[in-house]
């Protein structure tokens, strides 16, 4: 049987010109989440001081109406029926429109429809790459003047179109312009805030991961499958948790008693590529936070040979995964992310 799982991450090089998982255990500072991950159960356990809530902000945060143009600080937000966050943004003035957060993404793009509705003809002669975990083409793309939301704007930017199949969304919010924001997402309320970043340090209740950020803007850290240590890239716009080749090698011994089950891998260009779902060791995602009885879908992806990262083991972490926290906060300037599990 044959399984079909959506991951974004699409690159996009500018041209010169779900519902929670169910609460966990708290006992002697640990956390234990039970979670579903590609479709088996599996235990996630993190070591954290009991969870409060978090920081209180240095100012008062005031929002203002979603019709607004103005900055929304605070934005309601939803998630797809694969758990991916969609974002409210105001294109133009016009909106807000529904892009998926993706930091596997360097560029935002929008679909056809919303070009339609902004009332701008799709630039033929401004043909850009899309590229994607498994291929990549080549699309057409609109000038826009302005892209809102939060503290985030983009001023006279090119998007390009992406085919019109993200689950409801209405494209993709990159991390053009994020390198010195800070990215709160509340799972439990449904909000997200980006903000710019003040170096804040993480709440009590959260666990602090060391992040990297490469030239293509992808955010990493270093992360154990097993023994393997591998590059694990953090992509919000991933449906599932995805390995490269070289992990796969690596775990050859425990591949050799495991159930596989054959995957499709399909991308915002709508490219397809094959690939293959097993169980692998406990992850070790930071200091502290355990995830055992993972699937995670294996393929050999152009992706991962654009980042030059086919000779070592790699994992794309995807939403089965960052989904499955009560708190995601990724500062990019600051280079960590700061995630709260659940209360028990």
């Amino acid at each position: 049987m044959m399984g079909r799982v959506r991951c974004n991450g699409v690159r996009v090089p500018s041209r010169p010109a779900a519902s929670h998982s169910p609460y966990a255990r708290l006992r002697c500072a640990a956390v234990a989440l039970s979670a579903c991950l590609a479709s088996q159960a599996g235990t996630v356990q993190a070591n954290t001081e009991p969870a409060s809530a978090p920081p209180t902000p240095a100012a008062p945060i005031q929002e203002v109406p979603v019709k607004a143009p103005e900055p929304r600080y605070v934005a309601p937000t939803l998630r797809d029926s694969i758990g991916r966050i969609w974002a409210p943004v105001m294109i133009d003035g016009k909106g807000p429109f529904r892009l998926v957060l993706d930091t596997g993404a360097s560029q935002s793009a929008v679909t056809a429809a919303v070009a339609q509705a902004l009332g701008i003809p799709l630039d033929m002669s401004a043909m850009m790459e899309l590229r994607g975990v498994t291929g990549s083409a080549a699309v057409p793309s609109i000038r826009v003047n302005s892209l809102l939301v939060g503290d985030l704007l983009i001023n006279s930017t090119q998007l390009p179109i992406v085919p019109d199949a993200l689950g409801g969304a209405q494209g993709v919010l990159g991390t053009q312009g994020l390198l010195d924001k800070r990215i709160f997402i509340d799972f439990r309320h449904d909000r997200i805030t980006i903000t710019r970043s003040h170096l804040r340090r993480a709440g009590y209740g959260f666990i602090t991961i060391p992040l990297r950020i490469t030239p293509q803007r992808l955010i990493t850290t270093t992360a154990y499958v097993g023994s393997v240590r591998v590059v694990a890239i953090i992509d919000t716009g991933a449906q599932v948790t995805i390995a490269n080749p070289a992990l796969r090698d690596a775990l050859a011994r425990w591949r050799a008693h495991a159930k596989l089950e054959d995957e499709q891998i399909i991308d915002t260009t709508d490219a397809v590529a094959k690939g293959v779902a097993q169980p692998v060791p406990p992850i070790e995602l930071g200091d502290g936070i355990i995830i055992r009885g993972a699937r995670i879908t294996i393929g050999d992806l152009k992706i991962f040979q654009s980042w030059n990262l086919a000779d070592k083991p790699a994992v794309l972490i995807g939403m089965d995964t960052l989904g499955l926290v009560d708190t995601l906060i990724i500062d990019y300037r600051a280079r960590v992310m700061q995630i709260r599990m659940p209360d028990s």
